[in-house]
């Protein structure tokens, strides 16, 4: 399958767990690892859950405290949930359009020194250029960004205590 320029991030971290375990700590801890701020949450400064629903349909979602009320910031939808090996979701910026939406894919792969987590982020060719998701950035730039906000988020994953 050819991928358009631009479309696809693909980063990986190994980690010393079995997949079965790389699988849960990704999806049931994923508040505990992933990071927090507004580079990487909707609720910005205010401290806020993120929680994944483990089923197809299932939601990624944050909820947070806003001014005396809760709001929820879904960003994403399972698409596939098959522990240990795989899960998928449709992820959407907080900016996007009712009809954005692009595809976040993990793999969990054993090798001999655990698991090897790897994120493939799809489907960014189709977000058009001028969008303020991109921040103005050509194709290959913002590409590497969010290859980067990826490996951050990665690393942080990667580092989460056991």
């Amino acid at each position: 399958m050819s991928t358009k320029e631009g479309d696809r991030v693909r980063v990986s971290v190994q980690v010393t767990l079995d997949p079965s375990a790389a699988f849960r700590v990704f999806t049931e801890e994923i508040d505990r690892w992933w990071r927090r701020g507004p580079r990487f949450r909707a609720s910005g400064t205010n401290r806020g859950i993120l929680r994944l629903e483990p089923e197809v349909g299932g939601r990624l979602f944050e909820s947070f405290d806003q001014h005396g009320k809760t709001v929820v910031v879904q960003t994403g939808t399972v698409v596939e949930w098959a522990p240990p090996r795989a899960l998928a979701f449709e992820w959407r910026n907080v900016n996007f359009a009712p009809n954005e939406v692009t595809l976040v894919e993990v793999e969990f792969a054993a090798n001999p020194r655990g698991t090897m987590v790897t994120v493939t982020h799809s489907g960014w060719a189709a977000i058009r250029p001028d969008h303020p998701a991109r921040h103005g950035l050509p194709v290959n730039r913002f590409i590497r960004q969010r290859a980067m906000w990826w490996s951050d988020l990665m690393t942080a994953y990667r580092r989460h205590p056991i």
